[in-house]
């Protein structure tokens, strides 16, 4: 057994095609199936149970995944630490982050990070949550920024900021002529959402009340897919929304047709905090990440206290 014949068995898990792991691989198929073949009577299990439609994981097959995985992931520190002896903060640094975060937190740091750090490279996926903890699980990433709590005993979670919540509402709508937004004005309107998967959603739903409030009128089943989208729908006479506080920097912030409001709301607000596994061996870069980060926040978020 050796490193390839695990990086072998992960790449077939994850596509569940022979041919396409082997692509992955840059092997032949036969090479490949060969390999995992000799691995499989190695240990005197099988892995992989092969039909003509489909490969699928056996149960034992589960447990020796996860160890692979953590096991190339040691290999690969063991080979950034070798690279970084003269400078701990040098190679790539694999990064996720929530689509509804990362194009408004990114232009923030990645100037400062490239002068302050020059030697770590970060390397940036934007996902949905459950993907992004997903690929946590799979090693895929070393850390991600997320605004949900995993309470999952393998991660550790660092918080970073809270970012409140404004309202965002077309220049004519009847909240116009209020000088502050109340609870009972969000519960009163009809908010425009992302699709189901976002965490945006649910947190929106929790500070609104809307939990248990059926979907119901016009916009009931007007979901987008992104941020941006639901932004140019308000700016459209759609409704309104609820957008984080950085968001609120974004270009469209200065559309005609859009008014953003403060909410003086005590929960109106999302905590973001940066999540890895707690065998992550390069700590100090994420710490170094963070302080950047928290470093280089608008006064219209709120720092955690360190610790």
């Amino acid at each position: 057994m050796n490193l390839r014949d695990l990086k072998y068995i992960i790449a077939v898990a994850e596509t569940q095609h022979f041919g396409r792991a082997a692509e992955r691989c840059f092997v032949s198929q036969p090479t490949l199936s060969g390999q995992i073949k000799k691995l499989e009577e190695e240990l005197g299990v099988i892995i992989f149970e092969r039909t003509n439609r489909s490969v699928e994981v056996t149960p034992i097959g589960q447990t020796i995944l996860a160890h692979a995985r953590l096991v190339l992931e040691q290999a690969e520190a063991i080979e950034q630490t070798a690279r970084a002896h003269q400078d701990p903060l040098a190679g790539p640094l694999r990064i996720g982050a929530i689509p509804t975060l990362s194009p408004y937190l990114m232009p923030l740091i990645l100037m400062p990070l490239r002068q302050r750090f020059p030697q770590l490279r970060l390397v940036l996926f934007e996902e949905i949550t459950d993907t992004l903890i997903q690929r946590l699980r799979q090693h895929d990433l070393d850390a991600a920024l997320l605004a949900t709590p995993t309470d999952d005993s393998d991660f550790a979670e660092q918080p970073l900021y809270d970012e409140p919540f404004w309202l965002a509402h077309p220049r004519a709508h009847p909240l116009a002529d209020k000088a502050e937004i109340t609870q009972d004005d969000l519960e009163s309107i009809e908010l425009l959402l992302l699709a189901d998967g976002h965490c945006l959603t649910h947190q929106v739903m929790e500070v609104c009340r809307l939990a248990e409030r059926p979907r119901t009128g016009e916009m009931a089943d007007l979901r987008a897919a992104s941020l941006e989208t639901l932004v140019q729908l308000v700016s459209a006479d759609f409704g309104c929304t609820l957008v984080p506080a950085l968001a609120a920097r974004s270009g469209w912030a200065s559309d005609a047709n859009i008014a953003i409001r403060r909410l003086d709301l005590p929960d109106a607000y999302r905590r973001i905090s940066l999540v890895s596994r707690r065998s992550f061996p390069r700590r100090p870069a994420l710490e170094a990440l963070a302080e950047l980060i928290v470093a280089h926040l608008p006064e219209t978020v709120q720092p955690c206290a360190p610790g």
